[in-house]
């Protein structure tokens, strides 16, 4: 017999003897344990609660002892059947002098005070947390952890977080994996990070996995994708939840490409993909406008048909993808379906133009039983104002709260003032903005601004544009978006001042962007840029493009243009709108059968939206346009919005 498998053997038999001298001593008589002991035991470990809770009045008085385990059981039970009252019932029980466990400290005592301070944290309070903590005789790695945890995860005591890790250092005890893990989300700040970062590397937890997903993690949230990416390729040994860190952080912070990128890797590197790598693939897709992945996404999400969570998800990429033939199909075979199923659909139809129909989906869901949510009284709210149903939106404003216990919030008033505005109804939206019940905030402010270059309200956009800059002075959008009223107006004095003063400040203009996948890659294109490699054969089809929709009529719309320019001059700036560059590109290798689908950073302009139905006409081809806001569906001549966005 080898000598390895022969000291095994040794060893099983010297615990087996062990185990035997334990149960022969505990079945003396003269050691059994107490009957009312016995019986809380069994109450702790087995429940109920309330029975249990009743033997601790008796146990005080017969001067018993309950032994740690009992204890910390019943905790447990506690926070899992009981209430805060009954936890304080058992804290007083255990503090008492009678019992003394707490008291004398030890090993039995440590560990009902962690568990009293783990049961406090769970109920929420933290301030008895601390106060059990700052009387606590002893305490180890799980006391501070279990600390600083909470203080990480409260809003507004992130600071006392890092303060009370210093302090648990200083106090000689090491922070573990799980402390450190806890403690990177409260780091507020570069410096910061970079300290508990470099606390990590100097105790050689910084390889840990969980360590370096959070450390991607909170690199991510700061914004630091460079320091997030670094962490991780410093990775020896590949871990699915690193992987996960890293993808989710992309597609987050909105680098849908890099986060799509990376799942490839992942793939390659032989990797299975989760639940929660799905999610982040499927929000790294909806922001990138990827259908081509998002469906090979799917592919994946069949062996996860029980899981809600990521159906919505591949439910919202479909939506916000503009393949609303794919989300009904989805919708329709979903064996479960919630709020957020029936919420995500109706977004999905009023953002694609489809608001009848949004607000039909809406009755059907009222009658299948499930109670609309905040969101999706969003989503009903949008489908009336991008469908100029002033009427039916002010009955679901007015109604919510009646029929349905939603009180309006700030977004919900934000639809109203979009639905007034968009319909012309300037002066009412002023009024309600002024009848509302909280000081309107910048958002609100933005969107009757927008209202009020939709209808060429020059004196109350400036009027809107002042209440933006006073709430966010260092907010350029709204300079812009009023010198763009002043030039839509040709009040050219007006409009010079303002850029005269976003010159002064440094302000440039976010150009127009149009992106446009094809065969897994993203093509970007800017307006008036002809970079692209293949800028010679798109600017050719371009021209041939104009020249077919300029015999149904086509007349650029130089109005468009907020320069005081030249006609041709004015004329050669619409014709390369980023949008018009990736409609020609999209047509280069359009395939049959299928649309070209675009996403756009800005608003498209009337010019682009009259150019794209013509086009949409002469090449028998749907074109889908999604802004910042909607999505346009173009299609023989005809566009979803009506022609009101």
């Amino acid at each position: 017999m080898p000598m390895s498998s022969l000291f095994k053997r040794l060893a099983c038999n010297r615990l087996a003897a062990t185990r035997r001298r334990s149960r022969r001593l505990h079945s003396r008589p003269d050691l059994q344990p107490h009957p009312l002991l016995a019986t809380f035991s069994r109450l702790c470990a087995e429940g109920p609660l309330p029975a249990a809770l009743a033997l601790l009045p008796d146990l005080a008085a017969a001067g018993l002892r309950a032994d740690p385990v009992s204890l910390c059981r019943l905790v447990k039970l506690c926070v899992r059947h009981g209430t805060a009252s009954d936890g304080r019932l058992i804290h007083r029980h255990v503090a008492s002098r009678d019992h003394g466990a707490l008291a004398h400290g030890g090993g039995g005592g440590l560990f009902v005070s962690n568990s009293l301070v783990s049961m406090y944290v769970k109920f929420g309070l933290l301030d008895d947390a601390l106060r059990l903590f700052d009387g606590m005789p002893q305490r180890n790695v799980v006391t501070w952890t279990t600390i600083v945890a909470a203080l990480a995860n409260a809003e507004g005591r992130k600071e006392e977080a890092l303060r009370f890790l210093g302090a648990m250092q200083r106090d000689g005890v090491a922070p573990n994996a799980y402390t450190f893990s806890s403690v990177l989300c409260a780091c507020r700040t570069p410096g910061e990070l970079g300290a508990v970062h470099a606390s990590t590397v100097k105790v050689g937890l910084d390889s840990d996995v969980f360590v370096r997903s959070s450390l991607i993690d909170a690199y991510m949230k700061l914004g630091d994708l460079d320091g997030g990416r670094g962490v991780f390729d410093e990775m020896l040994t590949g871990d699915l939840v690193v992987w996960n860190s890293i993808i989710a952080g992309f597609a987050q912070s909105g680098d849908g490409i890099e986060a799509i990128e990376l799942f490839m890797r992942m793939k390659n590197a032989g990797f299975s993909a989760n639940q929660g790598t799905l999610t982040s693939v499927l929000r790294a897709c909806t922001g990138m406008v990827m259908l081509e992945v998002g469906r090979q996404v799917h592919a994946h999400v069949l062996k996860y048909d029980k899981d809600l969570i990521l159906h919505n998800a591949l439910l919202d990429m479909y939506c916000k993808c503009g393949s609303l033939q794919d989300a009904d199909a989805l919708f329709r075979r979903m064996s479960q379906k919630d709020v957020i199923s029936w919420s995500t659909m109706i977004s999905g139809l009023a953002q694609n133009g489809r608001s009848s129909e949004a607000l039909r989906f809406f009755d059907l869901m009222k009658s299948e039983g499930v109670t609309p949510n905040r969101i999706t009284m969003i989503g009903v709210l949008f489908a009336c104002s991008h469908a100029g149903l002033v009427e039916d939106g002010w009955y679901y404003f007015r109604s919510m709260e009646k029929l349905f216990g939603i009180q309006p919030e700030r977004e919900h008033h934000n639809c109203m003032v979009d639905l007034l505005g968009r319909a012309g109804k300037l002066h009412e939206a002023m009024e309600f903005i002024n009848e509302m019940s909280f000081e309107p905030d910048s958002v609100i402010w933005r969107t009757l601004l927008g209202a009020c270059r939709m209808h060429k309200n020059a004196h109350l956009a400036a009027y809107a544009a002042r209440e933006i800059l006073k709430l966010e002075p260092d907010d350029q959008g709204a300079r812009i978006l009023l010198s763009n009223i002043y030039a839509d107006l040709r009040q050219w004095r007006d409009a010079e001042k303002s850029w005269k003063a976003m010159r002064e400040r440094g302000v440039k203009k976010e150009p127009g962007r149009s992106w446009i996948e094809l065969g897994k890659q993203v093509h970007v294109f800017i307006a008036g840029d002809l970079s692209h490699p293949l800028s010679d054969a798109i600017a050719q089809e371009l021209n041939r493009l104009i020249g077919r929709i300029n015999s149904l009529g086509y007349v650029p719309q130089t109005e468009f243009v907020l320069q005081d320019l030249g006609s041709e001059q004015k004329e050669d700036l619409l014709k390369y709108h980023s949008e018009k560059l990736a409609i020609a590109f999209g047509m280069m290798h359009a395939m049959e059968g299928k649309p070209i689908r675009i996403m756009k950073n800005l608003r498209i302009c009337g010019d682009c939206h009259a150019f794209t139905k013509l086009i949409s006409k002469s090449e028998g081809k749907a074109i889908i346009i999604r802004d910042p806001v909607r999505f346009h569906h173009f299609q023989d001549g005809v566009c979803s919005c009506g022609d009101y966005w």
